[in-house]
């Protein structure tokens, strides 16, 4: 069966599906016809979907590790014989001050949002390279391209390398019939940053950065207008190649409302900005003469 190709049926394994994104996204793909398997770090916290004979619900924290990842996949392809679409949802977003929250915070941070997707990509591509089919989804964020805000670095910098893991991993994988699509919401009104601020080792240097950064983030998530759920109907849309992406190629980058729109074009002009101002420059650094 194709991983995508409109009225096909497809089977979806999601992440974090408790709570925001995913858990808009398991409605949305039963409503298609789709099957899913729902997962969360906390089973109690999904039990209230809809009973029906097309959803499975699993227990899955994303930083198990690898060897109980890989059992819990095979289990889940055992449900409905195959996953054919993989969204790596699940994530989180620690606010600190990069030097007081340290290394060890940020490897926190990482742990979920970045190593944790690596450990269930990993763990499914067996079972997509076997039918030479599917369609992995990796959630990033708008945010990764507006990184200027203080407080938010760790959750930024484990985004930023979502994508860049994302388009390597779509270079790899399009040779073997598999797609990949990097998923970048931004003001969307979900529960991503509803962890507490790292104050655990504060720097007085930092107290009135600190607090501004905290009212600062809070007026902002306090403005986002913008519908998860129209997010993922327009995810779905695209990876079933119907609705708003009937006709259009396959996008590899899914920016997700008008903040990251706005985020990217900002970072690409300002970047060009800096390619232009110093071309003369930064392209006359070869050898004057080099022989043998």
């Amino acid at each position: 069966m194709s991983s995508g190709g409109g009225q096909n049926e497809l089977v979806w394994f999601i992440t974090g599906t408790s709570s925001g994104f995913g858990r808009h996204l398991v409605h949305i793909a039963l409503s298609r016809g789709d099957c899913v398997i729902a997962t969360a770090r906390t089973l109690a916290k999904i039990q209230d979907f809809p009973s029906s004979d097309k959803l499975r619900t699993m227990q899955l924290d994303v930083t198990e590790g690898f060897a109980s990842i890989k059992a819990k996949i095979d289990e889940a392809v055992a449900y409905f014989g195959r996953i054919d679409v993989l969204v790596n949802n699940a994530g989180l977003g620690y606010k600190a001050i990069l030097e007081e929250g340290g290394s060890d915070l940020l490897r926190k941070q990482f742990d979920t949002n970045f190593f944790g997707m690596v450990d269930v990509t990993n763990a499914t591509l067996p079972h997509m390279r076997t039918r030479k089919s599917g369609t992995v989804v990796l959630i990033g964020s708008r945010a990764s391209w507006a990184p200027e805000v203080p407080g938010g670095g760790l959750y930024v910098s484990s985004k930023a390398a979502v994508r860049v893991y994302g388009e390597t991993l779509n270079t790899e994988l399009t040779p073997l019939g598999l797609r990949t699509l990097i998923v970048e919401p931004g003001g969307f009104v979900t529960n991503n940053f509803s962890v507490p601020w790292h104050e655990a080792s504060p720097i007085a240097d930092y107290d009135g950065l600190r607090a501004a950064a905290k009212r600062g983030i809070a007026a902002a998530e306090a403005a986002f207008r913008g519908d998860p759920a129209k997010a993922m109907a327009l995810l779905a849309d695209v990876v079933r190649g119907e609705g708003a992406a009937r006709g259009r190629p396959w996008p590899l980058y899914l920016p997700v409302g008008e903040l990251a729109d706005a985020a990217i074009r900002k970072k690409a002009t300002r970047m060009l900005a800096v390619l232009d101002e110093w071309k003369d420059v930064v392209c006359d650094l070869n050898f004057d003469e080099r022989n043998g």
